[in-house]
């Protein structure tokens, strides 16, 4: 970084980091992008973000640095937010539009209606006959305790591990990497899992309630 690159990849907080310690040097920033723009400003990260952005932009400046933001989900709070960023002509690319049908049209979505005592029977039961003993599984749950209590259950026949906030990255990677290869058949997960995860041949995703 000391001796100059053309591309930064990084977290805002350790991004920060390296600004303060001054080992970085964003004056002549062409091109920033957000990724998950409504996570980074609906988790705390907006503060850090503006801390970080306010160095290589000017008030109303033509040379203000371009923006990008991408996001699977974009509510109109993240335009009001963003348009600080923005240049007033920005242009708002939709890959859904107005289609009602949002989800891949291969797959079967099911509600299945159940007391929460029988809960873990009952997703042992669906990943039995949906995805068998060969299929990978993916079960999100809404709290670490959750995915802990779900995983250890004994009504799930499959091996299976949980994956949240609370298990180091060094771990989580490891446990990944297990799911991928099929060392194991059950992934159990809080939210942590549900973005930007490339796992192929997943056959079922169950969610342990509805999501909010």
């Amino acid at each position: 970084m000391r001796s100059g690159i053309d591309i930064l990849v990084g977290t805002p907080g350790r991004i920060k980091d390296h600004l303060q310690s001054g080992k970085l040097d964003l004056t002549k920033v062409k091109h920033v992008v957000l990724d998950e723009v409504d996570q980074m400003l609906d988790m705390g990260f907006a503060e850090q973000v503006e801390d970080i952005l306010r160095v290589a932009y000017k008030k109303d400046s033509e040379d203000n640095p371009q923006t990008l933001l991408f996001s699977a989900t974009c509510p109109h709070w993240v335009y009001d937010v963003a348009k600080k960023y923005m240049k007033s002509r920005y242009e708002q690319i939709d890959l859904i539009g107005k289609r009602t049908q949002k989800a891949a049209t291969t797959v079967e979505h099911l509600a299945i209606e159940c007391h929460w005592s029988q809960r873990a029977a009952v997703i042992g039961d669906v990943i039995q006959v949906y995805s068998g003993s060969h299929g990978r599984t993916i079960v999100f749950c809404e709290t670490k305790k959750e995915a802990n209590e779900l995983a250890l259950n004994a009504s799930i026949k499959q091996d299976c591990q949980s994956l949240h906030g609370d298990i180091p990255q060094k771990q989580r990677e490891i446990t990944l990497k297990g799911f991928r290869n099929g060392s194991f058949k059950v992934l159990v997960a809080t939210n942590v899992a549900a973005r930007g995860l490339d796992i192929p041949e997943v056959d079922l995703v169950v969610q342990s309630s509805p999501p909010k």
